[in-house]
């Protein structure tokens, strides 16, 4: 349990007042002294060393000089106003220079008096000098117990206040003087054993204050797991209740409607890896769990018909099922292709979406109540309250991360009317009726698609209450789609290549980052470039979409695209989704430096649809981060989407996993990072999968600490595992 004294407002804490306690909750979300206390250094530096002046160089990181001012100078007016201290250890002279709090400086620093000067060595003018150091006492407290000193992160409000990491390191320094008791600890004994952790209150001060760089390691090794093991053991816990008291639509029979589309209607074979997942969602269905799964699948590798092929399964058993896609382009697009491969058999399917209105409408609302509808697909318009279904066994959500689990919470509902009363299978028109296997339990079977690769360690953690399936396959015979990076002084040849690709009979996207032009932002935008290119391919028709049109404009011209009425496509990344064009062959990606790696994946993934050779041209400025060049390269040398997810990860780390929005498990990680530490999350989920397997209530007294854990965390938030 927490210490009742960590509990203690920031405000008893000596040196932090009223104002300053507001800026920390404000800034940095310290209220109490548990949160400074877990408020963690990004990094530190080693203060184990003094360094003569004869020994600096320019290029050297931070270092520490012991020796005392001899005089100071002051030049410049305004901006350029300095002041310069001649700093002298025995031997040779460096020069120190402020440009800002020089009052401060003239006032507190005395010359002849020794200071242990800390700072990153330059040059100036062909003198070797130090901008802006610390100036500590050789007697300081604080630095008769540091060898390496932490550095905290700070905003720019506090720093406008005064408030720099120095300060924050004091305050970290005074709240563990007063910490005289020892921290209690939060993990049970024998996994402190077993995996040989530093205690916790040794890992806390090391975490902050370590005497050497292994302490330090060993430290954050400790606290990362609890982090990481805590998330686990919730999801897990979640997980294994949910498939104890979760009992699902036992669908056991393949019957007709499976059967004939396979035989007669497949378009094109299966992979092995489409077969494969087929299998584990059928396993589930005919369980009698209910099913929660995740489908992983790059673009292009078959999602839409995996998920067509599962739905048959459930309408052979006597159910409805539905799809629900986060735009009406997506939905008709699912639509037409549902249509497609049915061709003639005897299945209804329907769209729903907000466009859909009258009679229509409620002839739709109609065929859902009385079961005569088997497959609708829809938008947020099907979970309104008036959509109401006869039988609904199947519930799937495209693009799942663009729905709140609010939402899908709500359509998940809808099934929960079954009353559990055996019904015979209408269904399937060739179909022989017969009963239902089981009695329906109120709970239809989930699945959740996405089309973006998620790496295996952020899966674990975001989604870890899921099964995970993946398509990692692509269908034989598809052309990878050729990626080059060129930079925007090369406006000719990207011309050519347009005229060349349209002159083919192919179609083209252009990707720009902005809809209007920005003030603060040099980067191209939509309304100007649509202007422009107009200007330099009059031959051509052009359309445009962006996010701030009318969702009717927005569909026409994107359905002008789609019929090949405009041969390029103007847009912003709205298109990065469903949009399905076969004959367009080219994707170009202005400013393709302000994307992320995923999100490019993504752009690229709109071309390559269709049997021509496509590609992906990545226009960037020249001057590019470290960090960026590399980002682009990968793009060029690859087109494994996991492997993109994998590298967006490391460079680019997690983003943000909180709240209910997304993931519906709140957790807040201090020190780990899922980029970099996958091993440790998967040791930490072994370790919650071996804790609960020996005691899944966690009802031993080596357990009551996690138990414990568990339960304030059901008093804070609500389980949304079951609804994926």
């Amino acid at each position: 349990m927490v210490n009742s004294d960590l509990l203690n407002a920031i405000t008893y804490l000596p040196g932090i007042g009223p104002s300053r306690a507001k800026l920390l909750e404000a800034e940095l979300g310290i209220k109490t002294w548990r949160d400074l206390l877990y408020t963690f250094p990004y990094k530190h530096i080693d203060r184990s060393r003094l360094y003569k002046i004869r020994e600096l160089m320019p290029d050297m990181p931070f270092v520490q000089v012991l020796g005392q001012f001899r005089s100071f100078e002051e030049a410049g007016q305004g901006r350029k106003h300095r002041l310069t201290g001649h700093f002298w250890d025995g031997e040779m002279f460096l020069d120190v220079t402020w440009f800002q709090g020089i009052s401060y400086i003239k006032q507190s620093v005395k010359i002849g008096k020794e200071y242990i000067l800390f700072g990153r060595p330059s040059v100036y003018g062909g003198r070797l000098c130090v901008n802006h150091p610390d100036l500590d006492s050789p007697e300081s407290t604080v630095l008769s117990k540091m060898s390496m000193q932490p550095y905290y992160s700070t905003t720019e409000r506090m720093k406008k206040a005064g408030m720099t990491s120095r300060m924050l390191e004091r305050f970290t320094s005074t709240l563990f003087s007063r910490l005289t008791w020892t921290l209690p600890e939060t993990l049970p004994s024998y996994l402190i054993e077993r995996l040989h952790l530093m205690p916790l209150d040794k890992a806390l001060r090391a975490a902050h204050y370590p005497t050497t760089a292994d302490e330090l390691a060993a430290a954050n090794m400790r606290l990362k797991f609890e982090e990481l093991f805590l998330i686990q053991l919730v999801i897990l816990n979640y997980t294994r209740k949910r498939q104890q008291q979760r009992v699902g639509r036992r669908f056991t029979h393949i019957g007709e409607c499976f059967n004939t589309f396979y035989r007669r209607y497949l378009p094109f074979p299966l992979t092995e890896a489409q077969k494969r997942v087929i299998r584990e969602m059928h396993a589930d269905m005919k369980s009698g769990r209910q099913m929660n799964r995740l489908l992983q699948g790059d673009v292009g590798s078959g999602k839409t018909l995996v998920a067509l092929m599962i739905m048959l399964i459930a309408i052979d058993n006597g159910c409805q099922t539905c799809i629900m896609a986060p735009t009406e382009i997506l939905a008709e697009q699912h639509l037409q292709t549902f249509r497609s491969f049915l061709k003639n058999m005897p299945i209804r399917v329907e769209l729903l979406t907000g466009s859909v209105k009258g009679k229509r409408r409620k002839a739709i609302e109609e065929g859902l109540r009385d079961g005569s509808i088997h497959i609708l697909i829809g938008t947020h318009a099907v979970i309104e309250d008036n959509v109401q279904f006869h039988n609904l066994g199947l519930v799937i959500i495209d693009e799942q991360h663009r729905f709140g689990v609010a939402q899908r919470a709500k359509l998940w509902s809808k099934g929960q009317g079954a009353g559990g009363k055996e019904q015979e299978n209408t269904f399937c028109p060739n179909n022989p009726p017969a009963p239902c296997p089981m009695p329906l339990a109120p709970y239809p079977h989930i699945l959740v698609m996405t089309a973006t690769p998620i790496p295996r360690t952020l899966a674990m953690t975001l989604y870890g209450d899921l099964d995970v399936s993946v398509i990692d396959e692509l269908p034989p015979g598809r052309k990878p789609v050729r990626t080059l990076h060129i930079y925007d002084n090369q406006p000719e040849q990207l011309r050519r290549g347009i005229i060349r690709e349209i002159e083919a009979g192919h179609q083209v996207y252009i990707v720009y980052p902005l809809v209007k032009e920005s003030e603060k932002l040099d980067l191209k935008n939509v309304q100007d470039e649509y202007v422009h290119l107009q200007e330099v391919f009059p031959q051509y028709r052009i359309s445009m979409v962006h996010g701030q049109m009318k969702a009717s404009e927005k569909d026409a011209e994107m359905q002008r695209f789609v019929s090949g009425e405009t041969q390029i496509l103007v847009a912003t990344t709205v298109i990065e989704v469903g949009v399905n064009v076969p004959n367009a062959s080219v994707m170009i990606i202005q400013n393709a430096e302000r994307f992320g790696l995923s999100q490019l994946h993504q752009l690229r993934g709109r071309v390559g649809r269709g049997a021509e050779q496509s590609y992906c041209i990545l226009v960037s400025n020249f001057k590019l981060s470290a960090e960026t060049r590399k980002r682009l390269q990968i793009m060029t040398e690859t087109n494994d989407g996991f492997e993109i997810a994998e590298a967006d990860l490391r460079l680019r780390g997690p983003g943000d996993l909180e709240g209910t929005q997304q993931s519906g498990i709140a957790f807040n990680l201090k020190l780990a990072n899922l980029g970099r530490d996958g091993q440790l999350v998967q040791l930490a989920r072994d370790t919650a999968s071996y804790v609960l397997d020996a005691d899944p209530d966690l009802l031993a007294p080596d357990n009551i600490l996690l138990r414990q854990h568990l339960q304030e965390l059901k008093k804070e938030h609500k389980d949304w595992s079951q609804i994926s």
